[in-house]
């Protein structure tokens, strides 16, 4: 059979190449039709307003679905997982383009790599041609200045519903999260995940470092917990019960987000959305929110066409944790252990002989 000739798509003041364009990304739904190659890589151009705005001069990793989104198929857990179906991608895929440019990123661990760093629709248009569905943007800005990629500009609050609860649940806990974040002179700003949580973003002076807006998160949420019984900052999923989950470890350094106006590998090419708060009150299934609809949503104005407006002062927020009896709270399980951070044992599991008071394992 013969192959289909690839496509070209007006991506800003470029034409960008897109192979395969007939080919099915997202299958039919009883709902939404199939989705090709080509129709991803239009969809990301015409969203450009909303998605650069997201994007612009971000380090960003890739969600590469190269065959599609499938029953059955799974992304890469890390490096090693050699039989997934998709898999991340954290440094410059080779044959990028040379209006392509880059930034240089610090992993935990100390290994550094270049990162996609988008600075025109061109290279996210690009991206999908490589099978890119969703962009995972680091919360700082490339600028003249290196030290920029050690001090985020964003706080990121990721509600995530626990087994038991629901996207209406995170919804009403996004109201109350934004009423708390007002109290301190804070406006956040809410998309959908595009599966079931919601997001909350800040823009914040870029003047902490990874560890400080961590710690401003933790402190939010403990707050947001108070507040309201059904949030929890647990780390083990053993101790969140039927609540919703304040992920305050999305601030890590090397963790990300799915962007605004990003694509999810579910059925019906669902887009993670921002949406103004009362309009956000009013959905019900996030699924509606796809690249059949977000479009015409993104036509009348970005919800987040402010966000850059106002950067905040988190100061409150680090108060707050500095204010909590508690202390740290656990790391992902790839991250350097941190200083005070409790032992990474399950509370199931724990032998308090064998941990000393640092959360040090004691060996013998």
């Amino acid at each position: 059979m013969a192959r289909t000739p690839a496509a070209e798509v007006v991506a800003g003041e470029r034409s960008v190449r897109v192979s395969s364009p007939d080919r099915v990304i997202y299958e039919a739904t009883a709902s939404t039709p199939e989705v090709t190659k080509l129709m991803v890589a239009e969809y990301v151009a015409a969203a450009e307003d909303g998605l650069m705005r997201a994007l612009r001069d971000r380090p960003t990793a890739l969600e590469r679905w190269t065959s599609g989104v499938r029953e059955g198929m799974r992304l890469a857990t890390g490096p090693t997982d050699r039989d997934a179906d998709a898999f991340y991608q954290k440094r410059v895929p080779k044959g990028a383009p040379d209006y392509l440019e880059t930034a240089r990123i610090t992993f935990p661990s100390g290994r550094t790599a270049d990162e996609i760093c988008p600075t025109e629709i061109a290279v996210p248009v690009w991206c999908a041609h490589m099978g890119t569905l969703t962009f995972h943007p680091w919360p700082v800005r490339r600028t003249d200045d290196p030290a920029s990629l050690d001090h985020p500009d964003e706080l990121r609050i990721d509600l995530d519903p626990q087994p038991g609860t629901t996207f209406s649940d995170a919804v009403r806990v996004a109201g109350v999260a934004r009423e708390l974040l007002a109290e301190h002179g804070i406006t956040g700003f809410a998309k959908t995940s595009g599966n079931r949580g919601v997001h909350v973003y800040v823009r914040i002076e870029p003047r902490w470092d990874f560890v400080d807006v961590r710690h401003a998160a933790i402190g939010f949420g403990r707050e947001l917990a108070a507040r309201d019984d059904q949030v929890t900052t647990a780390w083990w999923k053993e101790e969140r019960g039927e609540r919703i989950f304040v992920d305050y470890n999305q601030n890590c350094r090397d963790r990300t987000i799915a962007s605004a106006y990003s694509l999810r590998p579910l059925p019906g090419a669902p887009v993670s959305t921002p949406l103004a708060w009362d309009d956000l009150a009013e959905v019900t299934d996030p699924a509606t929110l796809n690249l059949f609809t977000v479009l015409e949503r993104l036509a009348d104005g970005d919800a987040w066409a402010t966000i850059d407006d106002v950067a905040h002062d988190i100061g409150p927020l680090i108060a707050l944790y500095d204010a909590q009896p508690e202390g740290e709270l656990n790391y992902p399980p790839d991250h350097p252990k941190m200083p005070g951070e409790p032992p990474r044992v399950q509370p199931s599991k724990k032998v308090a002989a064998h941990w000393d008071a640092d959360g040090n394992r004691i060996d013998g």
